[in-house]
């Protein structure tokens, strides 16, 4: 091909969900009430571990991290999105596209090294309970946490910079919600094997690694469980593990479809879908998720509530 032809574009255009302004609108109500949920929810779980002194133990801390991922890429993706449901133009400058790339394609990679991490934390407490305090100790925890946040970081920053070296012709129209990788890669007016083989080792790496490492953790955790020999005994051990595994199902199943295969993996649609689903649902149902099902949460909720009730008491009294 001509270097003519091979130019770099300044900014891009997002087609999103539809071009349909009725339903933009629509779209921009029931999306601005979801991120708003998203942000209040993730944050009360931050402040309520921060608060009470019962939370402040592994599994929490990493808790606390996920909320901090989960509420920082649906900022990275859904303020835009408000804007342009809104715009006539729904331009983005090749700039702010580059970096909504690096932070939505770096903290979904940081996820799931966390729900790594936090099934090995299961694993420790459930098989070596025992031993727990001593194994995870807080050096270990921050350790585990800052390679959650590097391995994610440097996966990331090297799939920006690969993707936006690739000439996009006069391309400039992404059909997607926000500047994902594989629409990215779609533009190019070069052949993209390259491209493609590396986002398929790395989601092999960012994600059926930690996936095997969850499987392993699991199974060494189902297999004691059954040892147990008393019913409650059974329950109370499953029910530590309950929110993790739901968060794992939800997380992993639509991400290994979308990414594991670029070349036979879903429509455009289906991929819209899939982003609509960890960009807005994931993050507004984690926090619902671990609230819901988790004894010491909704404990630690209701003393918060009843602390409050309490100060409210007193100062409507003087």
């Amino acid at each position: 091909m001509g270097t003519d032809n091979q130019t770099w574009v300044r900014e891009f255009i997002l087609l999103g969900l539809s071009s349909d302004w009725d339903t933009q609108v629509s779209l921009f109500v029931l999306f601005s009430i979801t991120y708003t949920v998203t942000v209040l929810g993730n944050f009360l779980i931050v402040l309520l571990i921060r608060l009470d002194s019962r939370l402040h133990t592994p599994m929490y801390f990493f808790l606390t991290n996920l909320s901090l991922v989960d509420v920082s890429y649906a900022t990275s993706i859904v303020p835009q999105m408000l804007v342009h449901f809104l715009a006539e133009h729904k331009v983005i400058p090749l700039v702010s596209c580059a970096a909504q790339l690096f932070f939505s394609l770096g903290l979904g990679g940081i996820e799931f090294v966390l729900l790594a991490v936090m099934a090995y934390d299961r694993y420790v407490a459930v098989c070596d309970p025992l031993r727990y305090a001593v194994i995870m100790h807080r050096g270990l925890c921050a350790r585990l946490a800052i390679t959650s946040w590097v391995s994610g970081s440097v996966n990331s920053l090297m799939h920006t910079a690969i993707t936006f070296q690739l000439p996009m012709c006069s391309n400039k129209f992404i059909d997607h919600i926000s500047c994902e990788i594989l629409a990215l890669v779609r533009l190019a007016c070069v052949d993209t094997s390259s491209n493609e083989i590396a986002i398929m080792v790395s989601s092999i790496v960012l994600l059926m690694s930690p996936f095997c490492l969850i499987l392993l953790s699991y199974v060494k955790i189902i297999s004691t469980i059954l040892k147990i020999r008393s019913t409650e005994g059974r329950k109370k051990a499953f029910h530590t593990c309950a929110s993790h595994l739901t968060v794992i199902v939800l997380c992993y199943g639509m991400t290994m479809f979308t990414y594991i295969q670029p070349r036979s993996g879903p429509s455009v649609l289906q991929e819209k879908l899939i982003s609509v689903f960890y960009a807005i649902l994931m993050p507004m149902l984690n926090p619902m998720i671990y609230s819901l099902r988790n004894k010491e949460v909704k404990g630690a909720w209701q003393k918060l509530l009843c602390q409050l009730s309490g100060l409210t008491s007193k100062l409507a009294t003087r």
